[in-house]
């Protein structure tokens, strides 16, 4: 991992925060109830289970009807809190980096079904156990980081990558960029291709 900047040409960041902007604009506010909903619960409780996986895979609008679910729903919820809960703990880690977070949260849910492959639900599950410091990943954001000349490789680890690169584009930002959270960056990025 590096901890050089992203050096992005002025009119990267106004296309940015245009679509930050764009976002916030044309987004119902009521949208990330469910994300905020769960997320109270994983403060309280310090995992997330079953019923809140299902409804964060209700927000982030992806398929239930896959093999992986039913799997899941074969567990015990006790098993999957487990899971969640070492998820939840690196991802508030604040002696790690974000990006050492990421990685520790990222594997200790990797052996959950609907957890081995893809960061979509991972990132969800991440992002609702700790969002001050974590990110939504997406292959619209993925696409957004793209347009910015942004490389981020497919290969295994790439959430923690991904939070690198939003840390990266945090630390190189200019203001009022620069105080965004992670999920401000996200939601530009996944809005980024939208605006052009």
């Amino acid at each position: 991992m590096t901890d050089q900047p992203l050096a992005l040409a002025p009119e990267q960041w106004q296309r940015l925060a245009a679509a930050h902007h764009a976002y916030t604009d044309t987004v119902s506010p009521y949208y990330d109830e469910t994300l905020q909903e769960v997320t109270r619960r994983a403060c309280t409780s310090g995992s997330i289970g079953k019923a809140d996986i299902g409804a964060l895979l209700m927000w982030k609008r992806l398929r239930a009807d896959t093999p992986w679910t039913a799997e899941l729903m074969a567990l015990a919820d006790t098993d999957i809190r487990r899971a969640t809960a070492a998820a939840t703990t690196a991802a508030r880690d604040t002696t790690l980096s974000r990006c050492a977070g990421a990685q520790a949260g990222r594997a200790a849910l990797a052996h959950l079904p609907g957890f081995r492959t893809g960061d979509a639900l991972a990132s969800a599950v991440l992002t609702a156990a700790a969002p001050d410091r974590m990110a939504i990943y997406d292959r619209r954001a993925h696409s957004g980081l793209r347009t910015l000349g942004i490389t981020l490789s497919h290969a295994p680890g790439r959430y923690s990558r991904y939070i690198e690169r939003i840390d990266q584009l945090l630390a190189a930002a200019p203001a009022p960029i620069r105080t965004w959270t992670p999920r401000d960056m996200d939601t530009a990025l996944y809005w980024l291709n939208t605006t052009a």
